[in-house]
C-alpha cells in the first residue's frame, strides 16, 4: 500500500449501512464434483456499503474532502466498524489485557492482533482467524504478561499497531535460595518493581517459565514472591530477563480499541435531497491487508 492518511471517516452513518467480511479462498472443483479450497492469505477482509446524510457543508468537509484528498482509492484512512471495534470477543464490548496472544514480530517486538472464534473450538491444523491490527485507537491499549499487567515499560505505534519493549534485561543464575520467598543470585542489573521471567534452570526446574515482580534486591541477589520450599535443589545454569519468554504462560497479550485502515472502492455520489441537506449514496470502502 502507498499513503495514508491518519484520520478516521466520520462514523455518522445511516441506518441499514452493511459490511461483508471475508477470506480469500481459491477453490477448484474436478470433474467428479470434488471441491478443493486454498487459503491464499490467512486475514478476515472486511468490505463496507455505505450512506451519509448530512448538511452540505458537513458532508463537503467530512466525506467529500477526504474523498478528494485520499485521490478516491489511492490514499488509504481508518474506519470505525460499528459492529467490531474492539478485541472483546463480541467486538463492541470493554477490552481487556488478556483479549488476545500477540504476533512476535522480532525480540521486544510485536504486533496487536484480534482472534476470532477464541470461545470455541479452532481448526486442528490452522487454528482461528487472526486480523492484524495496524491501526489501534490511541490511548486504548492494555498489554498483560502471564496474565498480569506488564510494568516494564512499552512504547506503541498507533500507527502501525506494533508494540516494543523496553530493553531487555538479562543475567546468568549462579545461586538460588529456597524458601517462602526465593533469593535469586544473578550479575545484578534490576530494579525492584521490575517483573522478570526465570529459565534454564538446573535443579529447583519448577522455576522454570514463572514471572514475579522483584520485592527487593542487593548488589549480587534480588527476591521474589515464590514459595519454593518444596522445589527441587538448585544445581546450575538459568537466566532472569525482563522481556516475555515468548513460549508457556510467559506471553504477551494485549486488547484495544481499533480502527480499520480502508480505502474508497467507489465513485462519490452526492444526491440533494433539499435545500440544505445532501446524501452520499452507494459509497464503498474495501479494508486495507498491507496499510
Amino acid at each position: 500500500m502507498g499513503e495514508f492518511i491518519e484520520e478516521r471517516l466520520d462514523p455518522c452513518i445511516r441506518l441499514g449501512a452493511e459490511t461483508e467480511d471475508g477470506f480469500f479462498l481459491e477453490v477448484t472443483r474436478t470433474a467428479s464434483g470434488a471441491r478443493y479450497a486454498a487459503l491464499k492469505n490467512g486475514k478476515p477482509w472486511r468490505t463496507f456499503d455505505i450512506e451519509y446524510i448530512k448538511d452540505d457543508e458537513a458532508l463537503a468537509l467530512e466525506v467529500a474532502s477526504l474523498y478528494y484528498r485520499t485521490w478516491g482509492g489511492y490514499a488509504g484512512f481508518r474506519v470505525q466498524a460499528w459492529d467490531d471495534y474492539t478485541t472483546a470477543l463480541d467486538g463492541k464490548s470493554a477490552y481487556t489485557a488478556r483479549d488476545c496472544v500477540l504476533d512476535v514480530v522480532s525480540p521486544g517486538v510485536y504486533q496487536l492482533v484480534k482472534e476470532y472464534g477464541r470461545d470455541k473450538p479452532a481448526l486442528p491444523s490452522i487454528g482461528r482467524p487472526r486480523r492484524t491490527i495496524f491501526k489501534p485507537v490511541a490511548g486504548e491499549v492494555l498489554i498483560a504478561v502471564a496474565e498480569r499487567d506488564y510494568p516494564n515499560g512499552h512504547a506503541i505505534d498507533y500507527t502501525t499497531g506494533r508494540i516494543t519493549l523496553a530493553a531487555n534485561k538479562a543475567g546468568a543464575i549462579t545461586g538460588i535460595t529456597k524458601g517462602a520467598n526465593t533469593v535469586i543470585t544473578v550479575s545484578n542489573t534490576f530494579s525492584a518493581g521490575e517483573s522478570v521471567a526465570l529459565d534454564q534452570i538446573s535443579g529447583t526446574t519448577q522455576l522454570n517459565g514463572m514471572r514475579a515482580v522483584i520485592s527487593s534486591r542487593t548488589s549480587t541477589t534480588i527476591t521474589l514472591p515464590i514459595n519454593s520450599s518444596s522445589f527441587g535443589d538448585y544445581t546450575s545454569g538459568g537466566v532472569v530477563q525482563t522481556q516475555p519468554l515468548n513460549k508457556g504462560a510467559d506471553i504477551l497479550t494485549a486488547g484495544c480499541m481499533f480502527d480499520y485502515p480502508v480505502v474508497f472502492s467507489s465513485k462519490f455520489n452526492v444526491q440533494a435531497l433539499g435545500m440544505d441537506v445532501g446524501q452520499a449514496s452507494g459509497l464503498s470502502l474495501e479494508e486495507i491487508l498491507n496499510p
